[in-house]
């Protein structure tokens, strides 16, 4: 996808990323390191959870997320930092074997008065891939400071 900059990304504008593969080595691997909750860490122990069954982190979720919206190439080169997320929502756990990616839409765009960028939030959507219709796992809105075309060169 081509490079976009603040004008680009008007109310509306909006992009589906590609898609992972979540396997169980991925979720145990990033639970032991960051999320060390039994349901994320094998399988006997979360067969006793509520879940019944191993899930993913949801900060597994939306770091996955966050790298598919990069790998799109939609915003990365323009990208200055975020300031922060919003209404951070995980509706269901991930899973071993999903195929996860994001949609994200312009739900506002307010220039700087510097000039040099603009406050780009989008509404992102996690979605699992499902025969018979994907479906919403994980939603959150990303706080991004984005360049304009002046702030570029």
């Amino acid at each position: 996808m081509a490079q976009h900059y603040f004008e680009d990304m008007p109310v509306g504008f909006s992009f589906t990323t590609g898609s992972r593969v979540l396997t169980r080595e991925d979720i145990v691997g990033f639970a032991r390191d960051w999320d060390p909750q039994p349901f994320h860490l094998e399988e006997a122990a979360a067969a006793k959870s509520h879940f019944g069954t191993l899930i993913g982190s949801g900060w597994q979720t939306l770091l996955v997320c966050f790298n598919l919206a990069m790998e799109a190439g939609v915003w990365d080169e323009a990208s200055m930092g975020a300031s922060g997320m919003d209404e951070v929502r995980w509706l269901k756990p991930s899973l071993p074997g999903d195929e996860i990616y994001a949609v994200g839409e312009v739900i506002s765009a307010e220039p700087s008065r510097r000039g040099d960028r603009g406050y780009v939030r989008f509404a992102y959507d996690v979605m699992r891939k499902r025969e018979g219709g994907d479906e919403k796992i994980a939603s959150y809105i990303g706080n991004h400071i984005i360049k304009t075309r002046s702030g570029a060169a």
